[in-house]
């Protein structure tokens, strides 16, 4: 794709989002339904697209975590489609009134959330990203420019002709949702630099891929982060709870970023808990590399320095004993990527220390890191989990893809 070709595209997005703000409510609603049934619909066209992909990847040796990500499957597509769903069942955010002020000279001022107007996506392998992204900045009233992984491109482009197909069956213009098809990596440095079209910028992928934006980009950009996310387990953990959470937030997708990448544990309870934990773990081929307190009571590689600070992706996970909670609180926050972060007890002092003083976006008691998701928080789906500060944190659903505007109402008024 030309410099040229990427400005026609800009333009395009700049034109749907003036048309996208004149929607009502249930316009949205209606076309994100017609949208999921269309997508459920074309499955088995998404599919086969998607075998390519998968093929290529299997070709190219692509690890086990990235392939996951990049597979779909009709339950795949169900949820993708019931995200939408559950979108168009959210309120809508556009036109609320966040504040109201009336002057003593009478003026009424109004806090009004609005659009953000075009949202740029860049990110890789998850071709579901493609409907959670455009099901959000529609209902939001956003135009959507896609750039996709070259790995998922197959994918990509099938899913976005789909959505396309529906929007105009629905009457509605087609460049709501626009995909850059070019895998060259030369574009992507120019759509980083269309702030004429661009408002703002979000990437979601690995840390790589976040570094090159967020110091590439002329665009504003939201920093969707990497994870490193760590339990840490108390002495006053309940075990078999303990065992399960771990389980779950390590297994039940490697592939993704609020997966369990670090375990921290308290001394006291070393000796009762990693045994049964090693054999639970077992059982899903997870590799433990552990200091050398672990291995005092388990048989396991000895973990290094940067073992703490990984995100595997994989089927491994890195331990860590420390003696107090002090102690466990310092190692998250030195080697934590601010994303999610646990802690198993039933001491709710402790678990309220721990809420309070861990830096992160999602911080739990007593639960899984895997319900850090747009979906899991009610959101429908998220077009990122923000590891930043300002603006948005944490899983980003519809109220982040707005901004405000004041509308200040007068009868005459003049300022002396």
């Amino acid at each position: 794709m030309t410099n040229e070709g990427l400005i026609q595209l800009g333009k395009k997005a700049s034109r749907a989002k003036y048309e996208l703000q004149k929607l009502t409510e249930s316009d949205k609603n209606r076309v994100l339904s017609a949208v999921a049934g269309q997508l459920v619909k074309e499955s088995s066209y998404i599919i086969e697209q998607n075998t390519k992909d998968m093929a290529k990847g299997e070709e190219k040796g692509m690890h086990a975590g990235l392939l996951d990500r990049l597979r779909l499957t009709d339950g795949r597509i169900e949820a993708m489609a019931q995200g939408l769903l559950q979108v168009a069942g959210l309120a809508d955010p556009i036109g609320q009134v966040m504040e109201t002020i009336t002057r003593p000279n009478g003026l009424k001022i109004e806090k009004r959330r609005v659009p953000i107007g075009v949202i740029g996506m860049i990110y890789e392998s998850r071709p579901n990203v493609t409907a959670d992204a455009f099901g959000l900045c529609f209902k939001s009233s956003n135009a959507v420019i896609l750039k996709g992984g070259s790995d998922a491109i197959c994918s990509n482009m099938a899913i976005t002709k789909v959505i396309r197909q529906a929007l105009k069956a629905e009457g509605i213009t087609e460049d709501a949702i626009l995909l850059i098809e070019s895998t060259d990596r030369a574009v992507v440095q120019e759509f980083m630099r269309m702030k004429e079209y661009v408002d703002l910028l979000i990437p979601r992928g690995g840390a790589g891929l976040i570094k090159s934006v967020v110091e590439g980009s002329t665009i504003p950009v939201i920093e969707t982060g990497t994870g490193n996310c760590h339990i840490y387990v108390d002495e006053y953990a309940d075990l078999e709870k303990a065992v399960a959470i771990i389980v779950n937030a390590k297994t039940q997708r490697i592939g993704v970023c609020n997966a369990c990448e670090s375990l921290v544990i308290h001394e006291a309870i070393k000796e009762k808990l990693l045994p049964a934990l090693a054999r639970a773990l077992k059982e899903y081929q997870v590799e433990i590399r552990g200091d050398e307190g672990v291995r005092q009571v388990i048989d396991c590689t000895l973990a290094v320095e940067e073992d703490y600070g990984r995100e595997y992706l994989d089927y491994i996970i890195s331990m860590k004993t420390v003696t107090s909670l002090e102690e466990a609180i310092a190692h998250i926050n030195r080697y934590n990527t601010r994303h999610s972060e646990a802690i198993i007890t039933e001491n709710q002092e402790n678990g309220e220390r721990f809420l309070r003083e861990v830096d992160a976006a999602c911080v739990y008691v007593n639960a899984s890191t895997r319900f850090t998701d747009g979906f899991e928080f009610g959101f429908g789906a998220e077009i990122g989990i923000s590891t930043q500060k300002l603006h948005a944190r944490g899983p980003m659903g519809l109220k982040e893809l707005t901004s405000y505007k004041y509308a200040i109402t007068g009868n005459g008024q003049v300022r002396g």
